[in-house]
């Protein structure tokens, strides 16, 4: 009769875990550089052709719009080679059911899915000076993409250094709704401040009044009369935050919910300071920083409220030479 041997669940190595927050804080600048794309109206650096520049593999003679379009392309397509190095990486060092796989995978589609958008962006000519209401629908799901990767990535590496399970994680409870209706709300404050700063790029004002009298008035265009929706989804999406800060301090997770407010205020900071500034370039990335960092240590935070880590326990058959038919069973459970 075949005996069960118990096998420790074992983190990945720290050589892993370290490239996969590597592949991360990549990401945070292929997001910077798409932004500066969308700030200096560079979108139709390489025209109508994608994936080509211009008709051509290497652009001859480039424009400086063509420089900083056909950059974004080249990152974009190295954080491609990452997250598929980082997912072949994973599933070598981990086995069946092991929650990183999971993020790993969704990475990868979601990566894929936001080269077919900014591909959408510029075949449509959704780019440069562009107004239209399908601009601003397919950037809004463009953006909504780009968090749902950054998240992707930053819950891969947390689980290649935790070793949990997917049967461990779960999506039900009352506290992991809230968690999760809090990462959606801030996920509306990172989309609505990116059309909030489309709105800054296409119609700049000359000054603080101008700006206020635009958001307000019956002629102006609905994308900066929705741009009040920024602050105010801001405000909302806090309060879920500190509801969440105070469940990880209860979780022992303190250190990292003091991160998460001290980004918070920077947000914050940031934010009123865009606005008396009115804008410019230097501001708009230096904001997005601060976002894409907020919203990793967020997620992370959320995770580890969420989905605390447990000691585990594989019983892997003494017939069977691979843990891959093992089942999983929580330390508190064993004999």
């Amino acid at each position: 009769m075949a005996t069960a041997a118990p096998v420790t669940v074992r983190p990945a190595s720290q050589v892993l875990v370290r490239f996969a927050w590597g592949v991360v804080g990549y990401n945070v600048l292929v997001i910077l550089w798409g932004a500066l794309v969308r700030a200096t109206g560079s979108g139709a650096g390489c025209g109508n052709h994608w994936p080509l520049c211009n008709g051509q593999v290497i652009p001859l003679s480039p424009r400086v719009d063509t420089i900083i379009e056909f950059t974004h392309r080249c990152m974009t397509g190295g954080s491609g080679f990452l997250v598929l190095a980082l997912l072949v990486w994973t599933f070598r060092e981990t086995m069946k059911g092991q929650a990183a796989r999971v993020f790993g995978v969704a990475s990868m589609v979601l990566l894929l899915n936001e080269a077919f958008l900014g591909a959408l962006l510029v075949k449509l000519g959704y780019v440069t000076g562009n107004q239209s209401m399908g601009r601003v629908v397919v950037l809004a799901i463009h953006l909504s993409n780009t968090l749902l990767l950054l998240a992707a990535l930053t819950l891969t590496a947390r689980l290649l250094g935790t070793a949990q399970m997917w049967c461990q994680l779960g999506i039900g409870g009352v506290k992991k709704f809230w968690a999760f209706m809090g990462l959606a709300a801030t996920l509306v404050v990172g989309v609505s401040g990116s059309l909030a700063a489309l709105g800054d790029t296409l119609f700049p004002a000359s000054s603080l009044r101008a700006a206020f009298a635009q958001d307000f008035a019956a002629g102006s265009p609905w994308l900066l009369r929705l741009r009040g929706v920024h602050p105010l989804s801001a405000v909302v999406a806090g309060i879920f935050v500190l509801w969440l800060v105070g469940q990880a301090r209860r979780a022992g997770a303190g250190r990292l919910a003091a991160v998460v407010l001290a980004l918070l205020g920077f947000q914050f900071a940031l934010g009123l300071a865009d606005i008396l500034l009115l804008a410019p370039v230097w501001m708009q990335i230096l904001h997005l920083l601060g976002a894409d960092l907020y919203w990793v240590a967020l997620v992370t935070l959320a995770a580890a409220v969420i989905w605390p880590k447990a000691g585990s326990t594989l019983l892997r058959h003494a017939d069977h030479a691979s843990p891959e038919s093992s089942t999983l069973v929580p330390d508190s459970q064993r004999a």
